[in-house]
């Protein structure tokens, strides 16, 4: 199991990363305008779909790989440390009101658990021991997938989660920032997306944290897309846990069928406000209990209901 390395190979392991690189030319950024820091960094910012876009052919093997087991019941993990937990957690907290997923099916874990989410929780991130038991604690089976998230690739917390998920038959997937990492060898599947050195030394919360933030979001969205719970680009398994998602429940279903106001809220009202239920009431003219039904035998995938 990975653990933490000595000051001195810790050290020598951060000389070694490009994200920790220092860039001499912005030494004296402090000194520039606001105007002109601002415009260096939305520079920078521009760069990172780029890094991105050379990987989309391991992105996308990586999600073929996830919807295939999550479509047999299978959940997504994240694992990471810091920023790269907090985007783990972050993703998978908007997959049930987005998606209509239980709280089960895309976990996030971070080092040092919940609190670690608004502060620093010391030497969590060292440990890959305390990665293995949290995904014990979730009961980890081979038809879960594991996505461990770290900027530098080094992170023991990351890797220490890749490694327990292997082991245990799971899928795995290591998203890193740096090319040749620990993280992406640990993995079936290594995502190295290289953004460069930091605006701020070090700052990893900058580029990598938004390179992180896109795979994330390509993971979640075409997994989800390739589970039927979208109908072409619309939310259909949306929850509408309040007013704005009740309104656009009322939007997608009109969107999708082309239905007058009234027939769109009365589909919904008999669906128990399932949009993709109302929907298939509208286009296949059947009842709410029809719809449903036709639903389940089609592994809520709407297109392939509408098909039988």
């Amino acid at each position: 199991m990975t653990s933490a390395p000595g000051p001195a190979e810790l050290r020598a392991q951060l000389e070694n990363l490009t994200t920790e690189a220092f860039r001499p030319e912005l030494a004296g950024i402090d000194l520039l305008p606001t105007a002109e820091i601002a415009r260096i960094m939305n520079g920078e910012d521009r760069t990172v779909p780029d890094a991105v876009a050379a990987r989309l052919t391991e992105i996308a093997a990586a999600i073929d790989a996830i919807a295939e087991r999550t479509a047999r019941g299978g959940r997504l993990v994240y694992a990471g440390a810091g920023t790269a937990g907090r985007l783990g957690v972050l993703d998978a907290s908007e997959c049930p009101p987005t998606f209509n997923t239980g709280p089960d099916e895309v976990i996030g874990l971070i080092a040092g658990g919940p609190p670690a989410m608004v502060e620093a929780v010391e030497g969590a991130e060292d440990s890959g021991e305390l990665a293995a038991a949290d995904l014990e604690g979730l009961g980890l089976t081979a038809l879960d997938s594991v996505v461990g998230v770290s900027a530098s690739g080094r992170t023991p917390y990351a890797i220490g989660a890749v490694e327990h998920a292997r082991a245990a038959g799971a899928l795995t997937v290591g998203l890193s920032c740096n090319a040749g990492s620990a993280l992406a060898a640990a993995a079936e599947h290594g995502i190295e997306v290289v953004v460069g050195p930091e605006l701020l030394t070090g700052s990893t919360r900058l580029k990598a944290g938004t390179a992180q933030k896109l795979v994330l979001n390509m993971i979640s969205t075409i997994t989800m897309i390739r589970l039927g719970k979208t109908y072409g680009n619309l939310m259909v398994d949306v929850r509408a846990s309040n007013e704005k998602l009740r309104a656009r429940s009322r939007r997608i279903v009109s969107l999708a069928t082309g239905a007058p106001d009234a027939a769109v809220d009365s589909s919904l009202k008999a669906a128990d406000g399932e949009v993709k239920t109302a929907i298939l009431m509208l286009l296949a003219d059947v009842d709410a209990a029809t719809a449903a039904g036709l639903l389940k035998r089609a592994g809520g995938h709407l297109r392939e209901a509408l098909r039988l």
